[in-house]
């Protein structure tokens, strides 16, 4: 018996370009015709009732909020958000969308993204959906999607004069996308464009870096002590001794993020080795508990234990919010550690931090190649380099010299 046809990653991409160009080519003429049979003009986005679309980013569901939250401040807008089920509890970190206002997709495979596209369209017109505003980069799937939604109003960005990128004129309120600025820059401007403070698909009105500000989860005395019952069942020994986190990991969206797994156990060996005050946390899912083991018994250090699949993912902030300093590749965690104070250390690689760095207490390590960044919404984040060296020449000496100067200021030398 076959079996549901399975999406992964590179069919994604294929049936975005060979199915999707057609499909929005089609919905292009399509919305063309209504608008000249019902003869509408242009008017200022109504967004009273305003759905956002990001469907495969978790990380991207914590950036824009800011840009949500302005929105809501300024015109009392009523918020939706569209997103992967899979990457649905992002949005549950600042709770800034009510859960009955999240629509939910499933991408195991095609017959139930199929079912979930039909429901989305009913949903839609049962929310009385008037502005969409799709934040993905360049992709023709999710502008099908602001065609079904039934809204007048469309905001997404263009390639404006850019060549490539075709996904027809779906999008009647386009924002030019800026590959140079902060992808939150860009957020904000699509917001803007809904204000009605852009005329023109150039992003001119100025974005205030105060309006960027990250708001800050709140966390439980529950919660967090749920979580240190956790880790002393992982360290029975543990008695509040600061805790370092290690997230080796990275999705399989983009697998050249990740850094050498002995690279991550060379770093978490000399930090135990120079700091007996400390224990080390490697996280990671229940499906990733292998690799993270690989790298725990590099290491070779009782004081690293692996956490993978041991914590739930509502535990990531508090866990987050009781730590000292996470290393972690370009990738989720990074995101969600930046609703707290949590320090963290970056590396970057094919991707750069001038446009994805978190907006938290973040710092990166990136070698800033020629080659760098390779991935971009120019070329839907594909690359074929196989040797990674953006991210395999990031020497563990020199990033355990950064962590070193961090952890200096609380231990310091006798």
């Amino acid at each position: 018996m076959l079996g549901n046809p399975v999406i992964n990653v590179e069919s994604m991409r294929k049936i975005d370009k060979w199915v999707g160009i057609p499909l929005t080519m089609v919905l292009s003429v399509l919305l063309w015709l209504k608008k000249a049979v019902l003869f509408q003009k242009r008017k200022l986005p109504d967004s009273s009732r305003t759905l956002f679309i990001e469907l495969s980013e978790m990380g991207s569901a914590i950036i824009v909020d800011p840009a949500m939250r302005k929105l809501i401040n300024e015109v009392k807008a009523d918020v939706y958000f569209a997103i992967f089920k899979s990457n649905s509890k992002s949005l549950n970190f600042l709770n800034t969308v009510a859960q009955k206002k999240i629509f939910t997709m499933r991408s195991d495979n095609l017959i139930y993204l199929a079912v979930d596209v039909f429901k989305f369209v009913v949903w839609c017109r049962k929310n009385r959906i008037t502005t969409v505003i799709d934040l993905e980069l360049f992709s023709r799937f999710t502008a099908i999607l602001c065609a079904l939604s039934g809204a007048r109003s469309r905001v997404g960005f263009t390639n404006l004069h850019d060549e490539g990128l075709y996904r027809g004129t779906i999008i009647n309120f386009p924002v030019r996308y800026n590959p140079h600025v902060h992808i939150s820059v860009n957020f904000m401007s699509l917001v803007h464009t809904t204000l009605g403070l852009n005329d023109t698909p150039y992003p001119t009105t100025p974005v205030d870096p105060a309006d960027l500000k990250l708001a800050k989860a709140e966390i439980t005395p529950q919660q967090t002590d749920a979580v240190k019952a956790k880790i002393s069942t992982l360290y029975p020994a543990w008695r509040d001794e600061a805790l370092i986190l290690i997230n080796a990991n990275a999705s399989d969206l983009l697998p050249q993020r990740r850094w050498l797994p002995e690279y991550f156990a060379w770093v978490s060996r000399k930090i135990l080795e120079l700091y007996p005050e400390v224990l080390l946390i490697a996280t990671g899912s229940p499906e990733e508990r292998a690799y993270v083991q690989n790298v725990v018994d590099t290491a070779g250090n009782t004081r690293f234990v692996n956490s993978a699949g041991v914590f739930d993912f509502e535990e990531l902030v508090p866990l987050y919010s009781l730590s000292k300093l996470m290393l972690t590749n370009d990738s989720g965690p990074a995101h969600f550690a930046a609703v707290t104070d949590l320090k963290v250390f970056v590396l970057f690689g094919p991707e750069s931090p001038d446009l994805y760095l978190p907006m938290g207490n973040a710092e990166a390590i990136y070698l800033g190649l020629p080659c760098s960044p390779c991935v971009s919404a120019s070329n839907h984040r594909k690359t074929t380099c196989l040797t990674r060296p953006c991210i395999t020449g990031i020497q563990p000496e020199m990033v355990f010299e950064r962590i070193d100067t961090f952890l200096t200021k609380d231990y310091p030398e006798p």
